[in-house]
């Protein structure tokens, strides 16, 4: 008893629902029926046959509507004729009747959702009757002055059909209220009132013909079955074109952008999770050149081949996300199970015999994949793209053929988006090569130191990254100085001196450009700030200059004096660390100077090429 008790304190509201529906529509039947039907007349009973059968005709023939409707059948327009013309007594009976086959045929449905369905119809059908006599509706034929009978019957019947049907699945899902109302509504109305025609159609058929009347309805009714199933079938073949990717089967990008957005809302709502997964066809490039388009596109075909049979027992929506590159939406799968996944079809792919592997590196066809997890942080579904192209570049500068997750190895990340970020900025410096090539070098050389001192100073991971960044695009303004000054040899007027000076905030507006470079611009623009406050372009004083644009001031000044410049005589190492001390507290930080000739004292003797030209930089 105890047991009993406590799995009925443990139901769900929406089984309490069902339980109160199911226990009204048979006391609905028991009272308005009471087993009539085991005393009708032998003409009763083949009435009764007939429209049993014409129902269970057209319950077996569902469609649905486009988009993507309910399933629905044509069965209530028997049940309504039935009302119009028996009453509701006898529409029952063929309710009960039609009930039990479908416990019987149906075993897959579970039999509380048969129960369920009988009792709600019950119901329809008991109001829909009672509606029908109080608004002057006669029973046995179809009287044009009955019309407001008619509809309004009909709207009862869809109203508590409707509400009968939302409230169940409003109070299992706790979806919106009133978006779900209105997709009950929209799928269902069209097709009611069909309902209604072809029940008025019976009607007068029944009247005229009897079961010829009821055999030709049966006959229209398939008919509008098959129609309704065929414009479904249409309308899902041109979407499917809409939505497919010709070349590979796949789903193409506009409807892999559609659903992300769709299973990010669901994984949202129900705290389930969602990944990620980037694939990008290794030196795919290499093989177009050797092969030849058409080749190219039979290995893109293949890999999408792959991704289908890999896919097709799955929830994964597997799409093309553009030219070599495949994304795996995969809900329900964390890090881990999406890593698994892919990795065991990157294997397989390894492994698959394909013309013309000998042009790949690793002599087999191979890709690389990107996976990013979704996250309650995530404000927009583009940073999840965003993780996963991410994670699919981390996945290449490993040496390709490899499956990276975002986010699993922190300081290798770190170290890849430097390299990344100190490549870019060196593209922007090579303009120098052809200006000037002295700029270009002295960069490259205030970088490498940036690099030493952000150890010595132990910054953290951002302010390492602000910092030797910044020390090496800090010149960037000298593109806008004309080729004349910025490479004159001897002294300049003071009129080159200020055009010289403008170097720093014609830098300033460079980065303003460019949202990588806009944390940087303190040190493109204050790196001649003096500690004194007689720099330029601001006068800052002491610690009104952040610290390490003081540093960066003492770097490239060091530097300066140390290497060959155009417009000033070169000093030895150890004069320039003299001079970093006659002008410590005055254009330098003391505290700071004494950092950095500590650090040069040191590793200037070990690395003779700090004061030399380098070679290309590479982060370490």
């Amino acid at each position: 008893m105890t047991t009993l008790f406590s799995k009925i304190k443990n139901l769900d509201i929406s089984m309490w629902y069902i339980v109160f529906l199911c226990l009204g529509g048979f006391l609905t039947f028991q009272g308005i029926n009471g087993w009539a039907f085991f005393h009708y007349s032998s003409e009763q009973w083949v009435q009764l046959y007939a429209m049993v059968g014409a129902t269970l005709i057209l319950n077996s023939l569902t469609f649905r509507l486009p988009p993507e409707g309910n399933l629905m059948s044509f069965d209530s327009s028997i049940y309504l004729a039935s009302i119009f013309m028996y009453g509701s007594q006898f529409t029952l009976s063929v309710l009960f009747i039609c009930s039990l086959s479908y416990l019987i045929y149906k075993r897959g449905i579970p039999w509380w959702k048969q129960c369920t369905n009988f009792a709600l119809y019950s119901i329809m059908i008991s109001l829909c009757y009672k509606v029908f006599l109080f608004l002057g509706g006669t029973l046995g034929t179809v009287d044009s002055l009955n019309l407001t009978a008619y509809m309004v019957s009909l709207a009862v019947y869809f109203i508590v059909n409707t509400l009968g049907l939302f409230l169940y699945y409003y109070l299992l899902y706790r979806k919106d209220l009133i978006n779900t109302l209105k997709g009950f509504v929209k799928d269902t109305v069209l097709v009611y009132l069909c309902m209604l025609i072809l029940s008025l159609v019976l009607c007068v058929l029944i009247v005229n013909n009897g079961i010829l009347g009821l055999i030709l309805f049966l006959s229209l009714a398939i008919l509008l079955s098959h129609a309704f199933r065929q414009l479904f079938f249409m309308y899902h073949q041109i979407l499917n074109r809409s939505n497919i990717d010709q070349r590979t089967s796949l789903y193409n990008h506009s409807f892999f952008e559609s659903s992300l957005e769709h299973h990010i809302i669901e994984a949202k709502a129900n705290d389930k999770p969602l990944a990620l997964a980037m694939i990008d066809i290794d030196d795919f490039k290499k093989y177009n050149d050797s092969f030849g388009h058409l080749k190219g596109d039979l290995l893109i075909s293949f890999l999408g081949s792959m991704l289908i049979e890999e896919t097709k027992d799955t929830s994964i929506v597997a799409s093309r996300y553009g030219g070599e590159e495949f994304t795996l939406l995969m809900p329900g799968f964390n890090f881990e199970e999406a890593r698994h996944f892919v990795d065991k079809i990157r294997k397989k792919l390894n492994d698959t015999p394909f013309d013309g592997v000998e042009v790949f590196p690793h002599k087999c066809l191979s890709f690389s994949a990107g996976i990013a997890q979704y996250s309650i942080d995530l404000y927009d579904k583009s940073q999840l793209v965003d993780h996963a192209d991410k994670a699919l570049y981390y996945a290449k500068k490993q040496g390709k053929n490899t499956v990276h997750t975002y986010g699993c190895d922190i300081v290798m990340e770190e170290e890849l988006d430097m390299s990344q970020e100190v490549h870019y900025i060196e593209q922007q410096l090579n303009l120098f090569m052809y200006k000037d090539i002295d700029t270009f070098k002295h960069s490259k050389r205030v970088y490498k130191y940036a690099l030493d001192m952000s150890s010595i100073l132990s910054l953290d991971k951002e302010e390492k990254r602000e910092f030797v960044l910044g020390a090496l695009i800090h010149d960037i303004g000298k593109l806008e100085i004309p080729w004349g000054v910025l490479n004159k040899k001897g002294k300049l007027t003071p009129d080159e001196w200020e055009t010289i000076k403008q170097h720093v905030t014609w830098g300033k507006k460079i980065a303003l450009t460019d949202h990588r470079f806009k944390d940087l611009i303190p040190y493109i623009e204050l790196h001649h700030e003096r500690f004194d406050g007689k720099g330029y372009p601001h006068g800052l004083k002491g610690k009104e200059i952040p610290q390490l644009c003081r540093m960066l001031t003492i770097i490239d000044s060091f530097d300066a004096m140390t290497s060959e410049r155009p417009y000033q005589k070169t000093k030895t190492l150890q004069e320039g660390i003299i001079e970093l001390r006659s002008c410590a507290g005055t254009q330098f930080d003391p505290e700071l100077v004494e950092k950095f000739i500590a650090y040069i004292s040191v590793q200037a003797p070990k690395n003779d090429s700090l004061l030399q030209e380098q070679s290309p930089l590479v982060y370490e």
